[in-house]
């Protein structure tokens, strides 16, 4: 990580630590660094979407006044999912893409995420560029004038309904049947979960936390706060239910029975039957180094290959387009299908679930439950800053209670310690063959990285 760009760009809490200034800053390197890259006298075109938080708009006009100043003209496509960016940033040829959200964070928070012009996350080396005119040399970046200021296009219904029909077109079904209840965490979901799910005329679709007040994304709703929603379902009698996070680039679901579907067991089902079409490469699904127990238990038993990365949906991707891979993912939920997309796109995973789900003719918790759960736990250590993560990684202290702790376990579970990449926590995860197994060995590393 750079001292700006974490695992999923820049992230703080607006107006300390992330403020108009560094948003207008970053525009004037973003727009600098893609300049070098045109032809002289070419204007980068720049896309750029937010979620629905109160600081949004704020950011949104200085990253503009940056990337404008710095002669780049700008697609503004107002609220959108994050996925939705990505693909009209490729669907308009723009050089580039920019996202304002801090995803499943609390409001307060916010973000700043760049795409490439093929829609990928932005390489460490053009990201270290930025930052470098950010942090040294941002009074250098020329200030054009005359006819070679940029200049804003509003875009926003178009482009929204063009992303619609790209998911739409995703799947050769009609879904009737099968009534599903869709949670939008109040996020950028919001402005296109309805339209789309309504598109296909004999799903019955309800949906929930849909009106974004700019301070409601995300609270007690979405796929971290899963409860309400799986009550519901239960209580309803639907088929299934959805949940998307903040900027709808990850997807959560339920059973009907209210049981969770994470990440883990909508690839397997999901990969299991690109299998059995014969469209699954390598009969190989990429998952990360948190993925369950139970999805390599379960793939070995079904003849799937899976292939671990470090945490983080870019990393997936790396290796998918390395090694040509399809389908790949985390089991919070962020589901890369490779063929439709170039990021994890939530709404385009329930599409793939439901399809799937009503050609099966099975019940969801058939279907999804059949790759099972060990049980594990995960505890979130609050620390100081980056330094203090390095320094907790650097303990032999730590990685000697590790290795204790994974001799203990003998083979039937396993323990990572790792960093977050984008909040100010250590994360500590257990499995094993109970509850309360994987809740002690947890409890016990989480006190000593707290001590450490």
């Amino acid at each position: 990580m750079g001292k700006l760009f974490g695992t999923d760009g820049i992230r703080g809490v607006v107006n300390a630590g992330l403020d108009a200034d560094l948003a207008y800053k970053v525009g004037l390197a973003a727009a600098q660094v893609l300049s070098k890259n045109k032809k002289e006298g070419e204007k980068p075109l720049v896309t750029i979407g937010k979620d629905t938080r109160i600081s949004g708009d704020l950011l949104k006009g200085s990253l503009i006044a940056g990337l404008c100043t710095a002669g780049a003209d700008v697609m503004d496509l107002g609220t959108l999912p994050t996925p939705g960016v990505a693909w009209v940033t490729v669907d308009a040829k723009a050089d580039a893409g920019i996202v304002i959200s801090a995803s499943h964070n609390p409001f307060e928070h916010n973000g700043i995420k760049i795409f490439n012009g093929k829609g990928y996350k932005l390489s460490d080396e053009l990201e270290e560029k930025i930052e470098d005119i950010v942090l040294f040399g941002h009074n250098n970046v020329p200030m054009k004038t005359h006819g070679e200021i940029g200049k804003v296009s509003y875009v926003a219904p178009k482009a929204s309904e063009d992303y619609i029909d790209h998911l739409e077109s995703s799947v050769d079904s009609t879904l009737g049947g099968l009534r599903i209840l869709v949670d939008c965490a109040n996020g950028a979901a919001s402005a296109t979960a309805t339209r789309l799910f309504g598109r296909f005329s004999k799903l019955r679709t309800d949906v929930i936390n849909a009106d974004p007040d700019g301070v409601n994304i995300n609270t007690k709703c979405g796929s971290t706060h899963i409860d309400a929603l799986a009550a519901m379902v239960k209580a309803g009698g639907y088929d299934m239910g959805i949940a998307f996070d903040g900027d709808a680039d990850r997807c959560l679901a339920v059973d009907e029975q209210g049981n969770l579907i994470d990440g883990d067991q909508i690839m397997a089902a999901c990969g299991l039957d690109m299998k059995k079409k014969g469209k699954l490469p390598g009969d190989t699904i990429v998952a990360t180094v948190m993925s369950n127990l139970g999805l390599h238990v379960w793939s070995k038993e079904n003849g799937l290959n899976i292939v671990c990365t470090d945490v983080g949906d870019r990393h997936v991707l790396e290796h998918m387009l390395e090694h040509g891979f399809d389908i790949g993912g985390e089991q919070s939920g962020h589901m890369i299908f490779r063929e439709f997309a170039t990021t994890g796109d939530g709404q385009l995973t329930a599409l793939q679930m439901l399809a799937l789900l009503k050609e099966s003719g099975k019940k969801a918790s058939e279907l999804f439950g059949a790759c099972p759960r060990y049980p594990q736990t995960l505890i979130n250590v609050p620390v100081a800053d980056n330094d203090a993560k390095k320094a907790i990684m650097a303990s032999n202290k730590l990685w000697d209670a590790v290795k204790q702790e994974e001799e203990a376990l003998a083979g039937k579970g396993r323990v990572l310690v790792r960093a977050s990449g984008t909040e100010a926590l250590m994360r500590v995860m257990v499995e094993a063959e109970s509850e309360q197994a994987a809740h002690s060995c947890a409890r016990r590393l989480a006190d000593l990285v707290k001590a450490l």
